[in-house]
Protein backbone atom coordinates (compact mmCIF):
# COMPACT_ATOMS: atom_id res chain seq x y z
CA UNK A 1 0.00 0.00 0.00
CA UNK A 2 2.84 2.37 0.80
CA UNK A 3 4.41 1.63 -2.57
CA UNK A 4 1.16 2.31 -4.44
CA UNK A 5 0.49 5.54 -2.55
CA UNK A 6 3.97 6.82 -3.37
CA UNK A 7 3.76 5.72 -7.01
CA UNK A 8 0.32 7.19 -7.66
CA UNK A 9 1.14 10.42 -5.86
CA UNK A 10 4.27 10.78 -8.01
CA UNK A 11 2.21 10.13 -11.18
CA UNK A 12 -0.51 12.53 -9.96
CA UNK A 13 -3.20 9.86 -10.23
CA UNK A 14 -5.88 10.16 -7.53
CA UNK A 15 -6.41 6.95 -5.62
CA UNK A 16 -9.26 5.27 -3.79
CA UNK A 17 -8.56 2.16 -1.77
CA UNK A 18 -11.13 -0.63 -1.69
CA UNK A 19 -11.07 -3.06 1.21
CA UNK A 20 -9.88 -6.43 -0.05
CA UNK A 21 -11.58 -9.67 0.88
CA UNK A 22 -9.40 -11.50 3.37
CA UNK A 23 -9.11 -15.22 3.82
CA UNK A 24 -10.36 -14.53 7.37
CA UNK A 25 -13.65 -13.34 5.84
CA UNK A 26 -14.26 -16.69 4.12
CA UNK A 27 -15.88 -19.36 6.24
CA UNK A 28 -14.78 -22.95 5.69
CA UNK A 29 -18.15 -23.96 4.22
CA UNK A 30 -18.07 -20.99 1.84
CA UNK A 31 -14.53 -21.88 0.81
CA UNK A 32 -15.43 -25.48 -0.02
CA UNK A 33 -18.50 -24.32 -1.92
CA UNK A 34 -16.63 -21.79 -4.06
CA UNK A 35 -13.10 -23.19 -4.41
CA UNK A 36 -13.90 -26.34 -6.39
CA UNK A 37 -15.53 -24.99 -9.56
CA UNK A 38 -12.43 -24.10 -11.59
CA UNK A 39 -9.69 -26.22 -13.23
CA UNK A 40 -8.10 -27.03 -9.88
CA UNK A 41 -8.96 -26.29 -6.29
CA UNK A 42 -8.30 -22.65 -5.48
CA UNK A 43 -6.13 -21.65 -2.57
CA UNK A 44 -8.00 -19.58 0.06
CA UNK A 45 -5.92 -16.53 -0.94
CA UNK A 46 -6.76 -17.06 -4.63
CA UNK A 47 -10.46 -17.17 -3.84
CA UNK A 48 -10.11 -14.03 -1.71
CA UNK A 49 -8.28 -12.30 -4.58
CA UNK A 50 -11.06 -13.18 -7.03
CA UNK A 51 -13.73 -11.92 -4.63
CA UNK A 52 -11.74 -8.70 -4.18
CA UNK A 53 -11.73 -8.13 -7.95
CA UNK A 54 -15.43 -8.91 -8.05
CA UNK A 55 -16.05 -6.25 -5.39
CA UNK A 56 -14.10 -3.79 -7.56
CA UNK A 57 -16.28 -4.67 -10.56
CA UNK A 58 -19.35 -3.94 -8.45
CA UNK A 59 -17.84 -0.59 -7.45
CA UNK A 60 -17.28 0.32 -11.12
CA UNK A 61 -20.87 -0.55 -11.96
CA UNK A 62 -22.28 1.41 -9.03
CA UNK A 63 -20.24 4.54 -9.75
CA UNK A 64 -21.12 4.45 -13.45
CA UNK A 65 -17.65 5.46 -14.64
CA UNK A 66 -14.43 3.74 -15.71
CA UNK A 67 -11.75 3.04 -13.10
CA UNK A 68 -8.18 1.81 -13.23
CA UNK A 69 -8.08 -1.31 -11.04
CA UNK A 70 -4.66 -2.04 -9.55
CA UNK A 71 -3.23 -4.87 -7.53
CA UNK A 72 -0.65 -3.85 -4.97
CA UNK A 73 2.38 -5.01 -6.98
CA UNK A 74 1.62 -3.17 -10.25
CA UNK A 75 4.47 -0.99 -11.51
CA UNK A 76 3.21 1.77 -13.80
CA UNK A 77 4.73 3.64 -16.70
CA UNK A 78 5.37 7.35 -16.21
CA UNK A 79 2.92 7.90 -19.08
CA UNK A 80 0.01 6.22 -17.29
CA UNK A 81 -1.87 9.39 -16.32
CA UNK A 82 -1.70 10.70 -19.89
CA UNK A 83 -2.81 7.32 -21.24
CA UNK A 84 -5.77 7.16 -18.84
CA UNK A 85 -6.95 10.60 -19.94
CA UNK A 86 -6.79 9.57 -23.58
CA UNK A 87 -8.48 6.21 -22.99
CA UNK A 88 -11.35 7.79 -21.05
CA UNK A 89 -12.04 10.23 -23.89
CA UNK A 90 -11.91 7.74 -26.76
CA UNK A 91 -15.02 7.30 -28.85
CA UNK A 92 -14.45 3.55 -29.26
CA UNK A 93 -16.72 1.10 -27.47
CA UNK A 94 -14.59 -0.16 -24.60
CA UNK A 95 -15.45 -2.63 -21.85
CA UNK A 96 -11.96 -3.41 -20.64
CA UNK A 97 -8.45 -2.11 -21.35
CA UNK A 98 -5.44 -4.08 -20.15
CA UNK A 99 -2.35 -2.00 -19.34
CA UNK A 100 -0.21 -4.99 -18.36
CA UNK A 101 2.18 -7.45 -19.97
CA UNK A 102 3.66 -10.59 -18.39
CA UNK A 103 6.20 -11.80 -20.93
CA UNK A 104 3.68 -14.02 -22.70
CA UNK A 105 2.23 -13.69 -26.18
CA UNK A 106 -1.26 -12.31 -26.72
CA UNK A 107 -3.62 -12.39 -29.68
CA UNK A 108 -4.02 -8.77 -30.78
CA UNK A 109 -5.72 -7.11 -33.72
CA UNK A 110 -3.44 -6.27 -36.62
CA UNK A 111 -4.96 -2.78 -36.70
CA UNK A 112 -4.40 -0.21 -33.98
CA UNK A 113 -5.67 3.13 -32.70
CA UNK A 114 -3.25 5.87 -31.75
CA UNK A 115 -3.29 6.97 -28.10
CA UNK A 116 -0.31 9.18 -27.26
CA UNK A 117 3.17 9.38 -28.78
CA UNK A 118 4.65 5.89 -28.81
CA UNK A 119 1.49 4.13 -27.57
CA UNK A 120 -1.52 2.64 -29.28
CA UNK A 121 -4.61 0.62 -28.50
CA UNK A 122 -5.21 -2.79 -30.03
CA UNK A 123 -8.20 -5.07 -29.76
CA UNK A 124 -7.33 -7.89 -27.36
CA UNK A 125 -8.76 -11.23 -28.47
CA UNK A 126 -6.90 -13.72 -26.27
CA UNK A 127 -4.77 -13.22 -23.18
CA UNK A 128 -3.41 -15.80 -20.76
CA UNK A 129 -2.41 -14.06 -17.52
CA UNK A 130 -2.39 -10.73 -15.76
CA UNK A 131 -4.97 -8.83 -13.69
CA UNK A 132 -2.72 -6.30 -11.95
CA UNK A 133 -3.60 -3.18 -13.96
CA UNK A 134 -6.68 -2.75 -16.11
CA UNK A 135 -9.28 -0.11 -16.84
CA UNK A 136 -12.82 -1.39 -16.44
CA UNK A 137 -15.84 0.43 -17.83
CA UNK A 138 -19.36 0.02 -16.40
CA UNK A 139 -20.40 -1.99 -19.46
CA UNK A 140 -17.55 -4.40 -18.80
CA UNK A 141 -18.32 -4.58 -15.10
CA UNK A 142 -21.90 -5.54 -15.90
CA UNK A 143 -20.76 -8.34 -18.20
CA UNK A 144 -18.29 -9.71 -15.64
CA UNK A 145 -20.81 -9.61 -12.82
CA UNK A 146 -23.45 -11.29 -14.98
CA UNK A 147 -20.97 -14.03 -15.83
CA UNK A 148 -20.01 -14.42 -12.17
CA UNK A 149 -23.64 -15.26 -11.38
CA UNK A 150 -23.37 -18.60 -13.17
CA UNK A 151 -19.60 -19.17 -13.53
CA UNK A 152 -17.62 -20.43 -10.56
CA UNK A 153 -14.81 -18.35 -9.06
CA UNK A 154 -11.43 -18.78 -10.74
CA UNK A 155 -8.06 -17.14 -10.74
CA UNK A 156 -8.94 -13.48 -11.33
CA UNK A 157 -6.83 -13.20 -14.48
CA UNK A 158 -8.19 -16.46 -15.88
CA UNK A 159 -11.75 -15.25 -15.34
CA UNK A 160 -10.97 -12.02 -17.19
CA UNK A 161 -9.07 -13.70 -20.02
CA UNK A 162 -11.89 -16.13 -20.75
CA UNK A 163 -14.70 -13.59 -20.68
CA UNK A 164 -14.90 -13.51 -24.46
CA UNK A 165 -17.98 -11.31 -24.47
CA UNK A 166 -15.84 -8.44 -23.16
CA UNK A 167 -14.91 -5.81 -25.70
CA UNK A 168 -11.30 -5.96 -24.54
CA UNK A 169 -8.31 -3.88 -25.64
CA UNK A 170 -4.57 -3.79 -24.93
CA UNK A 171 -2.32 -0.78 -24.44
CA UNK A 172 0.67 -1.37 -26.74
CA UNK A 173 3.45 -1.12 -25.63
CA UNK A 174 2.25 -2.04 -22.15
CA UNK A 175 2.04 0.61 -19.44
CA UNK A 176 2.26 -1.76 -16.45
CA UNK A 177 4.09 -4.85 -15.24
CA UNK A 178 4.02 -6.68 -11.94
CA UNK A 179 7.08 -6.38 -9.74
CA UNK A 180 7.93 -10.04 -10.24
CA UNK A 181 8.39 -9.30 -13.95
CA UNK A 182 11.00 -6.57 -13.58
CA UNK A 183 13.90 -8.89 -14.40
CA UNK A 184 12.21 -9.99 -17.65
CA UNK A 185 12.13 -6.38 -18.82
CA UNK A 186 15.55 -5.24 -17.63
CA UNK A 187 14.27 -3.23 -14.68
CA UNK A 188 15.35 -3.08 -11.07
CA UNK A 189 12.30 -3.51 -8.80
CA UNK A 190 11.75 -0.33 -6.79
CA UNK A 191 10.74 -2.35 -3.73
CA UNK A 192 11.08 -5.97 -2.67
CA UNK A 193 7.84 -7.90 -2.86
CA UNK A 194 6.73 -11.36 -1.77
CA UNK A 195 3.36 -12.63 -2.98
CA UNK A 196 0.79 -13.39 -0.29
CA UNK A 197 -1.31 -15.33 -2.81
CA UNK A 198 1.16 -17.88 -4.15
CA UNK A 199 3.38 -19.47 -1.48
CA UNK A 200 7.09 -19.81 -2.14
CA UNK A 201 6.82 -23.59 -2.49
CA UNK A 202 3.84 -23.13 -4.87
CA UNK A 203 2.00 -26.09 -3.31
CA UNK A 204 -1.53 -26.37 -4.71
CA UNK A 205 -4.48 -27.76 -2.71
CA UNK A 206 -5.39 -31.32 -3.57
CA UNK A 207 -8.79 -32.37 -4.87
CA UNK A 208 -11.15 -33.48 -2.12
CA UNK A 209 -11.86 -36.74 -3.92
CA UNK A 210 -11.49 -38.46 -7.28
CA UNK A 211 -14.73 -37.04 -8.70
CA UNK A 212 -13.49 -33.48 -8.14
CA UNK A 213 -10.17 -34.47 -9.70
CA UNK A 214 -11.95 -35.66 -12.86
CA UNK A 215 -14.05 -32.48 -12.94
CA UNK A 216 -10.91 -30.33 -12.74
CA UNK A 217 -9.34 -32.23 -15.64
CA UNK A 218 -12.50 -31.97 -17.72
CA UNK A 219 -12.81 -28.21 -17.12
CA UNK A 220 -9.17 -27.66 -18.05
CA UNK A 221 -9.56 -29.61 -21.28
CA UNK A 222 -12.78 -27.74 -22.14
CA UNK A 223 -11.09 -24.40 -21.47
CA UNK A 224 -8.16 -25.31 -23.72
CA UNK A 225 -10.57 -26.29 -26.50
CA UNK A 226 -12.47 -23.00 -26.14
CA UNK A 227 -9.19 -21.11 -26.25
CA UNK A 228 -8.16 -22.95 -29.41
CA UNK A 229 -11.49 -22.21 -31.06
CA UNK A 230 -11.17 -18.57 -30.06
CA UNK A 231 -7.73 -18.31 -31.64
CA UNK A 232 -8.91 -19.96 -34.86
CA UNK A 233 -11.88 -17.62 -35.07
CA UNK A 234 -9.69 -14.49 -34.92
CA UNK A 235 -6.68 -15.74 -36.87
CA UNK A 236 -7.56 -13.72 -39.98
CA UNK A 237 -7.65 -10.37 -38.19
CA UNK A 238 -5.26 -10.98 -35.29
CA UNK A 239 -1.65 -11.92 -34.66
CA UNK A 240 0.13 -13.49 -31.70
CA UNK A 241 2.54 -10.94 -30.26
CA UNK A 242 4.78 -10.31 -27.30
CA UNK A 243 3.73 -6.98 -25.82
CA UNK A 244 6.86 -4.94 -25.03
CA UNK A 245 7.37 -2.00 -22.72
CA UNK A 246 9.25 1.24 -23.23
CA UNK A 247 11.91 0.68 -20.59
CA UNK A 248 12.77 4.36 -20.15
CA UNK A 249 9.13 5.09 -19.23
CA UNK A 250 9.52 2.91 -16.12
CA UNK A 251 12.93 4.01 -14.92
CA UNK A 252 13.53 6.55 -12.17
Amino acid sequence: MRFQRQQLTHLQIPMRRLDAVSTKDILSDQYEHQANGWERKLRPAELACFLSHKAAWQFVLETGQPWLILEDDALLSHKTAELLTTISSTTCELDYVNLETRHRRKWLDRKSLALIAGYELRRLYQDRTGAAAYVLFPSGARKLLNRAQFAAPALADAFLCRSYDLNGWQVYPAAAIQLDQCANYGLNPPVSFVSTITPENNVKPQANHFYHYLCFKYRRLAAQLRMGCRQLSVSRCAQRLMVPIIQSDFEE
